[in-house]
């Protein structure tokens, strides 16, 4: 996966694999690697949004004990 990566590309790349599937414009010889690549970038988005979760979460409770 390319290091720098951001939520934004993998889910353009997601979005572009999953119109490819859906339009049945994958070849047989290329499916797996395009289901595996969006297993990879699902995964990715899915750890992203976690870290921003956590990260918000933590300001929020800091924004609260400054009051």
């Amino acid at each position: 996966m390319k290091t720098n990566l951001t939520y934004e590309l993998a889910y353009k790349e997601l979005a572009e694999i999953a119109q490819e599937i859906e339009t049945e414009s994958v070849s047989v010889d290329v499916l797996a690697e395009k289901v595996k690549r969006a297993s990879e970038l699902i995964e990715f988005c899915q750890n992203k949004l976690r870290a921003t979760e956590t990260e918000v979460n933590k300001i929020i409770k800091q924004m609260e004990q400054q009051k």
